[in-house]
């Protein structure tokens, strides 16, 4: 008996320690606070970025990193040359779920920009 309630203590601690709540919608995980269906969706935009980097001839995928976050696209990584650095921000850009881009890319060992680059969509004319 004393077992199951040290079991029922260490299960109950773990939850309340790491931020995850049973009943909410969300998990909480450090500072992590998009819903499930925010994070796949993040996800995904990543996994088809770095799809479309597979299939461009000038983009080197092993040098580029691609994170996402509420649909605002970080790139890390090394390219050879500035059309290839180009190349990878536009392809991210015309990602429809993609809002900004955060360049953080290094040209031959030199930062195309002290903090990064963002790049904003223009909105659509009407």
């Amino acid at each position: 008996m004393r077992t199951a309630y040290l079991g029922l203590l260490l299960v109950a601690s773990c939850c309340v320690l790491s931020g995850c709540s049973p009943r909410s919608d969300k998990y909480h995980i450090g500072t992590e606070s998009r819903s499930f269906e925010e994070m796949t969706d993040d996800a995904k935009v990543t996994y088809e970025i770095n799809r479309e980097y597979i299939k461009d001839d000038l983009i080197h995928t092993i040098h580029i990193d691609v994170d996402t976050y509420l649909g605002v696209v970080t790139l890390h990584g090394s390219v050879d040359h500035q059309e290839e650095a180009t190349r990878a921000i536009d392809i991210a850009l015309d990602h429809e779920r993609v809002t900004k881009v955060i360049s953080n890319l290094v040209l031959r060992n030199q930062a195309l920009s002290p903090r990064g680059v963002v790049y904003q969509k223009t909105p659509p004319a009407n």
